[in-house]
């Protein structure tokens, strides 16, 4: 369990690292041209991480996906062009945020509805301290001298 703890934290870093990235790009071309280049140079090397080890489906297999699989593709894109454009505008940290937290809520709501395993009151507290993170963190600071 604890490698893929490790490997869910990096993926986050990783997701962290590459808005950041994008965004910045975004800065100095734009929102949709920096998701465009995201997604070529990524395609890229998916194509050949995939041709160097072996092809990207087992031998003799050919999945059969129903249409409604393929919708993850527009969906990434969507998200990727979106950070972007946000994280120039309201930066990481409050784009991060809100990523984390939509992501907490759908995560809840998609586990609730197919039955995973979990107490949903377990569920529900947890999104509710995203939610409640995500409030602190919009308070205005109160004026005053910084020490």
């Amino acid at each position: 369990m604890l490698i893929f703890t490790a490997l869910a934290f990096a993926a986050g870093l990783l997701v962290s690292l590459s808005r950041q990235i994008n965004g910045r790009l975004s800065l100095t071309t734009s929102p949709l041209e920096s998701s465009f280049w995201n997604h070529v140079v990524g395609f890229v090397l998916l194509t050949v991480v995939a041709l160097a080890l072996g092809g990207i489906w087992p031998e003799g297999q050919r999945p059969d996906p129903p249409l409604i699989a393929f919708i993850g593709g527009p969906l990434g894109v969507i998200f990727v062009a979106s950070s972007s454009w946000l994280i120039a505008r309201i930066g990481a940290v409050h784009t991060a945020l809100l990523v984390i937290a939509g992501q907490m809520v759908s995560g809840a709501m998609l586990d609730q509805m197919q039955g995973a395993p979990g107490a949903g009151w377990a569920r529900l507290a947890g999104v509710a301290c995203i939610l409640g993170g995500m409030a602190l963190t919009q308070r205005p600071r109160p004026a005053g001298p910084r020490g």
